[in-house]
C-alpha cells in the first residue's frame, strides 16, 4: 500500500494549508470511518463545484481555490486521505460533453472537445476498493438543481449530473461507492497511482489557445452559471 500513500507535485499533502486544515478540524483524532467522512464532506461541500484554472493543480491551489470540479477535487481528495494514512489511487476517464450543457452554453459548448477528461478516487477501505465520484457536486447545488427541474425523477444529464436516480442519488459517504457523473463515462484509461502519472500520459482537457480562452473567459461564464444555479 505504501505506493498509495506517497507525495507528489499534486498530491502535495505536507504543504503548510493541507496540514494546517487537518490540524484545525482534528481529523487525524477520528476512527478510519469517520475520517473519510469528515474528509469527504468536506471536499463535496465546503469546497464547492466550480471549475478552476486546469486539471492538473496541486492539491493546495484547489484548497486556496475553496471550489473544484471532478479532476480537480480528486487530487485535494487524495492529498487529504494521503495525509491521513488512508490508501487511495486515481481512476482515469472521458465523459461526454453532453453532461456538462446547461454549465457550458452557446458557443463555448460548441467549443468544448466531445470526450472531456473526468476522474474519481478509489480509496482501500476493509479490504477492498472503494469508488468516490459522489463529492464533485456540493449539496446546495444539487439541490437547487434538484429543485430547478422537480419534474424528473429518473434519469437525468446536464449541468455536471449524469444519474440514473436524480432525485436519490448515491452521494453519501456510507462505506460503499459514491456517483454523481458515471452514466456520462464514455472511455475507461484504467487506475494510476497519483493524477500526475494520468496527466504525464494522457495530458489535460485544454492546452494552448484553448486554455488561454478558458482560463481568461469561458470559465467565468461556467463559474457564473455554476453560481447563479447554486443562488436561486
Amino acid at each position: 500500500m505504501d505506493r498509495y500513500l506517497k507525495e507528489t507535485r499534486l498530491i502535495d499533502y505536507h504543504h503548510p494549508l493541507i496540514a494546517r486544515l487537518v490540524d484545525e478540524r482534528q481529523w487525524d483524532r477520528l476512527g478510519e470511518y469517520d475520517k473519510i467522512g469528515a474528509v469527504y464532506d468536506y471536499v463535496q461541500n465546503e469546497v464547492i463545484f466550480g471549475y478552476n484554472e486546469s486539471d492538473d493543480i496541486p492539491a493546495s491551489k484547489v484548497l486556496q481555490d475553496g471550489y473544484g470540479q471532478c479532476n480537480t477535487k480528486s487530487t485535494l481528495l487524495m492529498a487529504l486521505l494521503r495525509r491521513l494514512g488512508i490508501p487511495c489511487r486515481f481512476h482515469g476517464f472521458t465523459i461526454d460533453k453532453k453532461l456538462q450543457k446547461g454549465v457550458i452554453t452557446g458557443l463555448a459548448y460548441n467549443l468544448a472537445p466531445q470526450n472531456i477528461i473526468h476522474s474519481w478516487v478509489e480509496l482501500f477501505y476493509r479490504e477492498k476498493w472503494v469508488n468516490l465520484e459522489g463529492v464533485i457536486l456540493d449539496k446546495q447545488y444539487l439541490g437547487r438543481l434538484q429543485a430547478s427541474f422537480a419534474g424528473v425523477q429518473g434519469s437525468f444529464c446536464g449541468y455536471g449530473v449524469a444519474t440514473s436516480t436524480f432525485r436519490n442519488p448515491p452521494i453519501e459517504w456510507r462505506g460503499t461507492d459514491t456517483y454523481i457523473q458515471r452514466d456520462g463515462i464514455n472511455h475507461d484509461y484504467g487506475v494510476f497511482d497519483s493524477p500526475d502519472d494520468f496527466y504525464i500520459q494522457h495530458g489535460v482537457n485544454l492546452t494552448g489557445l484553448k486554455r488561454l480562452a478558458f482560463n481568461h473567459l469561458i470559465r467565468r461564464w461556467m463559474n457564473a452559471n455554476v453560481s447563479n444555479i447554486r443562488n436561486r
